[in-house]
């Protein structure tokens, strides 16, 4: 599978840094005074300099209202259940806490949702079996 890549905007590139690096663990590739380049396991997101960012709209998903615009990354259940524990460490304020989202239906997942410090939301998952991805 090949890497994709994602632009996003940002208010402050320092405070951005400081969260993908410390908090998610990202490498820090190319960058300028206005944007950033970041390894999200193995897929390079960019942060770019925004003068504001509002993200109001939600979806009722499975009982949660869902962030419209979010993104993230499928982890293996082992990397969900590390970044879960890690993030617990700068107590990250969860906008959907963790949990196991579609119990025992098709797509069952596990879920978390928490907003970067820009105001972005990001969704990481993981699922048991990985066919479960698209499945319907």
């Amino acid at each position: 599978m090949r890497p994709f890549h994602l632009a996003f905007p940002v208010t402050d590139l320092d405070i951005t840094r400081s969260f993908y690096v410390d908090v998610l663990q990202c490498n820090v590739g190319r960058s300028s005074d206005r944007w950033i380049d970041f390894d999200m396991f193995g897929h390079q997101v960019v942060a770019h300099l925004v003068d504001s960012n509002d993200h109001p709209s939600t979806n009722s998903v499975d009982g949660d209202e869902v962030p419209a615009s979010h993104f993230g990354v499928i982890l293996t259940i082992d990397q969900w259940n590390q970044l879960r524990d890690h993030l617990s460490n700068f107590n990250i304020e969860f906008i959907i806490k963790p949990k196991i989202r579609f119990e025992g239906q098709p797509g069952e997942q596990a879920t978390m949702f928490f907003l970067d410090p820009s105001g972005n939301a990001l969704e990481f998952k993981a699922f048991n079996d990985d066919k479960q991805v698209f499945a319907t």
